[in-house]
């Protein structure tokens, strides 16, 4: 039977960060059965791992569908593989994934993700979208996945109550609203809504950052960044941005194993 994890990704500590179900098969599984558990397991994406001669095939489902990238996920599984000794310390993880090749490495007490960057463009955001959200971003971005809309109040993204019924009616995986931190302590703040995809709020997403890298690069002329995404769990995430790459790095914690009895 195959083994199942449940992992608090971008957290030291339980309870906190993005849960992520991680399955390590042991053959090829039917798409519809990993949709199944997937819906079963119920958090925002269950990572499905298989062994191959170069590495690991991964895959990534919401409990309504196979998403194409996924960052917390991906380091719960690159946290599991360490854990349970089928990586060594000094080895890299090496997935194959629908957007390439991913690596993760250990680096002291995190992991970090090597991800392809996925930078915006400008774009006019549909009027609903905006309606949804209740207030004027100071800038609106598209990349293949995702709106990025950045407000001009810290206060603002915290505190933020958007539509979810209105954000459903949007064909788009998710949308990033982002800030910069006014006092410190991060360089600067997002939330990711993703209601079209069966996720109202994600907690911490690793894969946001891959646009929220480049972007900040962009507005700050940094390369590196402390960032918080400011959910009711929360979670950090450290982001180098390195040409056409972005390195995500955080910590992760298992908080429940099992077997899956089909």
């Amino acid at each position: 039977m195959p083994k199942i994890y449940q992992v608090d990704a971008f957290s030291a500590e339980p309870f906190k960060g993005n849960p992520a179900g991680v399955c390590l098969l042991e053959k090829q599984m039917d798409e519809r059965l990993m949709q199944q558990i997937a819906m079963e397991m119920n958090v925002s994406e269950t990572a499905f791992v298989l062994k191959i001669q170069d590495g690991y095939k991964l895959r990534w489902f919401t409990p309504v569908v196979e998403v194409e990238l996924c960052g917390h996920a991906t380091l719960a599984t690159a946290h599991i593989l360490y854990e349970e000794g089928l990586l060594q310390p000094d080895e890299q993880a090496r997935f194959h994934t629908r957007s390439g090749l991913l690596t993760v490495s250990k680096k002291e007490t995190m992991l970090e993700m090597d991800f392809p960057v996925e930078p915006e463009k400008p774009v006019d955001a549909p009027p609903i979208l905006i309606r949804a959200f209740g207030a004027q971003p100071v800038y609106t971005g598209k990349n293949r996945m995702d709106y990025l809309f950045q407000f001009d109040s810290e206060k603002l993204v915290r505190e933020m109550k958007p539509d979810f019924h209105m954000l459903r009616e949007i064909p788009v995986r998710g949308v990033i609203v982002t800030a910069r931190v006014e006092n410190g302590g991060y360089d600067f703040i997002s939330r990711f809504f993703a209601p079209y995809a069966g996720i109202d709020e994600d907690p911490v997403t690793g894969s946001a950052h891959c646009c929220l890298g480049p972007f900040w690069q962009k507005q700050t002329g940094k390369d590196d960044f402390i960032a918080y995404q400011a959910s009711a769990r929360g979670g950090i995430v450290h982001v180098g941005v390195r040409n056409n790459r972005v390195l995500l790095g955080g910590r992760a914690v298992t908080v429940i194993k099992g077997e899956i009895n089909i």
